[in-house]
């Protein structure tokens, strides 16, 4: 790979401070020189022009001497917060390399108002990274950008707003065999291209040390230690998981922590994915071997697919993709596995009676479960005509919302999405609904559901979707890397996270 202006991969990662007050800014200054070589000082983001020359007379006086720092005092038109013309931009700039920094990052539109559109005489920092920013889209006319003849421009920045991945892939193809080009998909659609951005070439990679001033950054600390995003390279393994939304998703943090605990050159990453039949045809651009499959795409993945196993076939849903040598996209359905396995012991089956809520890709492969165990499936969902259905496909019966009151279950399995993050005060079901032993949420994120807190002040035993989420997260990791999944370090790694978000929402 060509070497980047700005030196090794771990220097790459650039630490992005954005503070109102000088303070906050000394703070952040300070962590983001602690993890990372290279920081980004948005001197745009600081209040007003006290706050700018507090900052930067602190930088100059006390801060951090080994760091590289890139000044950036983006105006408005270019899409930063300076309120200032194109030479109080400069100025401040100049006030950087006073106070230390290398490099300025200053944007088109200031160059373009520039006398012979150049930087040249100006005694801002000596480097040079000439920014191009679209918050809109991605324009079709993109292209490679060459380096200025003139001007004093020493490397360019390429920030687009993803609306496809196609969008994604176009902008990360600027930085191919190139030292000189930061490439910058923005937005939820393009964060799978963000962290992959290091390995196709980009000369930086940007990431917040507190607040987000992009669309779809990642964490310094989530790009560093969770996606490990400069140091994968061609022979890393790529997977990852599709749905819409699918920023709730845990499936990353659960996955990548099991490739750090078991040493395993891989990543995994969330792809927003609206239209299937675009994400299959931009898969293998990104290099994927497998992906997790969450709604609403579990059952019409299966139309997208080279061959399936038959149990997912029987169940019509899949949940896991892998892609073989081939290229053949290979469907599996590891939901089933999750469901026994968080029941087991719990709650005897075989003879019982159970009441799955919702009809979808999740409750398909939660009926099976239970049918095949012994259990008598009753089913329940918004349209009578897919919980018939399902009902049927298991040997089940159809009970309609009304009759929930009057009935009573053994066991009561949620498979809807409502009680999800961020709707956790909505429940899918009424307390005098909850007519049975026991009570389990496939939802995991939040760990405690509006459903299964009712159910426990109504004295039900309760069941979190995170047993179910980690039992057939373990069985993909296995499907896909061959070896035994480090199981531990998954389920703490995701009951952490939501522990802390629990203590967070009280």
């Amino acid at each position: 790979m060509t070497r980047s202006v700005f030196g090794e991969r771990a220097a790459r990662i650039c630490a992005v401070v954005a503070a109102a007050r000088t303070e906050d800014f000394r703070t952040q200054v300070k962590q983001a020189s602690r993890e990372s070589h290279t920081v980004e000082l948005r001197l745009d983001w600081l209040a007003n022009d006290r706050e700018r020359h507090r900052a930067l007379d602190w930088l100059k006086r006390s801060g951090p001497r080994k760091t590289l720092f890139i000044a950036t005092c983006r105006r408005r038109i270019g899409g930063g917060e300076f309120v200032g013309g194109a030479l109080e931009e400069l100025f401040w700039l100049m006030k950087a390399k006073e106070a230390g920094c290398a490099w300025s990052d200053l944007e088109m539109e200031t160059l373009r108002e520039l006398p012979e559109q150049s930087v040249e005489g100006y005694a801002i920092p000596p480097k040079v990274l000439l920014s191009i920013h679209d918050f809109r889209r991605t324009p079709r006319s993109l292209s490679a950008p060459k380096l200025p003849k003139h001007g004093g421009v020493d490397a360019i920045k390429v920030a687009a707003m993803s609306q496809s991945l196609e969008d994604t892939l176009r902008v990360l193809r600027l930085a191919r065999g190139s030292s000189q080009v930061v490439a910058i998909p923005m937005g939820e659609v393009g964060l799978p291209g963000r962290i992959l951005a290091l390995r196709a070439g980009s000369a930086l990679v940007y990431a917040p040390i507190g607040e987000a001033t992009a669309p779809g950054q990642v964490p310094l600390k989530d790009l560093r230690d969770l996606y490990r995003a400069h140091e994968l390279t061609a022979k890393s393994q790529v997977f990852g998981v599709i749905g819409n939304p699918i920023s709730h998703s845990l499936s990353p943090v659960m996955h990548n922590t099991g490739y750090v605990a078991a040493r395993k050159d891989a990543v995994l990453l969330p792809f927003l994915v609206e239209r299937l039949a675009a994400f299959i045809k931009a898969a293998p651009e990104f290099g994927l071997k497998g992906f997790c499959v969450t709604l609403p795409h579990k059952t019409a993945i299966l139309r997208y697919l080279d061959d399936c196993d038959t149990l997912a076939a029987e169940i019509g849903a899949v949940n896991t993709v892998t892609v073989t040598r081939s290229g053949k996209l290979v469907g599996s359905n590891t939901d089933y596995i999750g469901v026994v396995r968080a029941l087991e012991g719990k709650v005897k089956l075989k003879g019982s009676r159970v009441l799955l809520y919702g009809a979808g890709g999740a409750a398909r492969a939660a009926a099976f479960a239970v049918a095949k165990a012994g259990a008598e499936v009753l089913v329940c969902a918004r349209r009578d005509v897919t919980a018939r259905q399902l009902a049927r496909a298991v040997g089940g019966d159809l009970v309609r919302r009304a009759a929930l009151r009057k009935e009573r279950f053994d066991a009561i399995l949620n498979a809807t999405p409502i009680g999800m993050h961020p709707h956790e005060e909505d429940s899918p079901l009424r307390l005098d609904e909850l007519n049975c032993s026991l009570v389990m949420d496939l939802i995991y994120r939040p760990l405690r559901t509006k459903l299964l807190r009712m159910a426990a002040k109504k004295g039900i035993r309760t069941v979190s979707g995170v047993e179910m989420f980690v039992a057939q997260g373990v069985v993909q990791w296995q499907h896909w890397m061959g070896t035994r999944a480090p199981e531990q370090a998954m389920r703490k790694a995701v009951l952490d996270k939501l522990q802390a978000e629990e203590r967070r929402w009280r």
